[in-house]
C-alpha cells in the first residue's frame, strides 16, 4: 500500500474565524491580540493585513504603524480551539490517522483509501476535505498531498491560500528542483545561508552536489540529501500532545564568535516564542544545545519558577545556561535552543502578551 499523506493548513485562522463571526470585518485588515496602545504583540492577522507587512509576533505599535487602518481584535482562544476541534472532528470522520501540529494544522495519512497513488483520486479527495470545511465550518483551507510529510507540507504552502496541490512520486524531484533550500524541512537561515556560500541555492543545487555536506549540516546531512530527492519516512506522531518546540542551526565554519552566536540565538528565541504564541502556550525549561569539531554534543537546561513566553526570557536564560556550563569555550559547530515544560500561560502573561 502506498502513502497518501495530506497537510492541512487552515488559511488566516484566528483572523478567519473572527471575520466570519463578524461579517463587518470581512476583506478588511484584521489584527488578532494586543491593542496598539498596550504592550503586547500581534497573534495573527488577516491576508488583507499580511499585505502590509503585518505579521505574527509582532509589536502591536509596529502592526499599527504598518497597516494604520488595521482593527485590532482581541484573542479569543477558547473560540479558536472550539472550532479547531470541530474541524478536525470531521476530517477524523473520513478515517485514516490524523496528527495534529497546532490548532490550525495537520497531517493525515489516508493511505488506506488507496490502493496506488493516484493523483487525481487524490486531489478528488482533498477537494471533498475543503468543501466540508467550506461548508460546515464557513472557512477555508489549504492542502496539500504527497507520498510523505515532506512532500505534503511542501505542497500546502505552494498553494495558499485556499489553495489543493499534490506532488506525486513522479514529479518530485523535478518539481522540487527549483525550490530555494529554505523550503527543506529543518533548514534554517543560517544553514540556508551556510548553503548559499556553497552555491547550493536551490534544492536542485544540493541534488546535483557530491561533496560532503557535514561541514554545513553535520549530522543532518543524510537527511538533507533524502529530503531534497523528496524522501521521508516520518511516521505521524499520533500523541498529539507537543511536549517541546526547538531551533537549531549548523555553521558552516565552527565558530564561538559573539556577533554570530547573538543573532541565531535571538532568531531562534523569536521562533520559538513565535511558536507558543500559535499554541498559546508559556514554558517553564530552557534547554541549550551545543555541537562541537569532533561532533561531541552537550545539552544543558534551566527550569524556572513563574512559566515563560516571550523572545527576550527564552534568550537571556540561554545565555545564562551558556555562561553558567561555559559551553562556548570552543568553536560551535551547531547551536540549538529548546523549550519544555509547556503550560497554559497565567493571566498576567496574557494580558500583558496577547490581549
Amino acid at each position: 500500500m502506498p502513502r497518501v499523506i495530506f497537510h492541512l493548513d487552515m488559511d488566516a485562522f484566528y483572523a478567519s474565524v473572527e471575520q466570519r463571526d463578524n461579517p463587518e470585518l470581512r476583506g478588511k485588515p484584521v489584527i488578532v491580540g494586543a491593542s496598539p496602545d498596550r504592550r503586547g504583540v500581534v497573534c495573527a492577522a488577516s491576508y488583507e493585513a499580511r499585505a502590509f507587512g503585518v505579521r505574527s509576533a509582532m509589536p502591536s505599535r509596529t502592526a499599527q504603524r504598518l497597516c494604520p487602518d488595521g482593527i485590532f481584535i482581541r484573542l479569543r482562544m477558547d473560540a479558536y480551539r472550539n472550532e479547531s476541534r470541530e474541524i478536525m472532528a470531521r476530517l477524523a470522520a473520513l478515517g485514516g490517522q490524523v496528527e495534529q501540529v497546532s490548532v490550525d494544522e495537520a497531517y493525515l495519512d489516508m493511505s488506506h483509501r488507496f490502493e496506488v497513488f493516484e493523483k487525481g483520486s487524490a486531489i478528488a479527495l482533498g477537494r471533498q476535505m475543503k468543501n466540508l470545511i467550506r461548508d460546515e465550518r464557513r472557512l477555508t483551507a489549504s492542502i496539500g498531498i504527497g507520498a510523505n510529510k515532506l512532500l505534503a507540507k511542501i505542497a500546502s504552502d505552494h498553494g495558499k491560500p485556499d489553495g489543493l496541490f499534490c506532488i506525486s512520486e513522479e514529479e518530485k524531484v523535478a518539481f522540487l528542483r527549483p525550490l530555494p533550500a529554505s523550503a527543506i524541512h529543518g533548514v534554517g537561515k543560517v544553514t540556508a545561508e551556510a548553503l548559499g556560500k556553497m552555491g547550493l541555492r536551490t534544492i536542485g543545487d544540493i541534488q546535483n552536489y557530491k561533496g560532503d555536506l557535514r561541514a554545513v549540516a553535520g549530522s543532518f546531512a543524510p537527511k538533507l540529501k533524502a529530503y531534497a530527492i523528496g524522501d521521508d519516512d516520518r511516521p505521524l506522531d499520533l500523541d498529539g500532545e507537543i511536549k517541546s518546540i526547538s531551533a537549531e542551526e549548523t555553521f558552516e565554519r565552527d565558530t564561538q564568535d559573539r556577533r554570530i552566536l547573538v543573532p541565531v540565538l535571538k532568531e531562534q528565541a523569536r521562533d520559538i516564542a513565535s511558536k507558543l504564541i500559535k499554541e498559546r502556550l508559556a514554558a517553564r525549561t530552557v534547554q541549550v544545545k551545543v555541537r562541537y569539531s569532533d561532533f561531541k554534543t552537550l545539552t544543558r537546561q534551566t527550569s524556572v519558577e513563574e512559566p515563560f513566553e516571550t523572545p527576550d526570557e527564552i534568550y537571556a536564560i540561554a545565555c545564562a545556561i551558556l555562561r553558567r556550563e561555559r559551553l562556548v569555550d570552543r568553536p560551535l559547530r551547531l547551536i540549538g535552543l529548546g523549550v519544555s515544560g509547556l503550560v497554559p500561560p497565567s493571566t498576567q502573561m496574557v494580558f500583558n502578551f496577547c490581549e
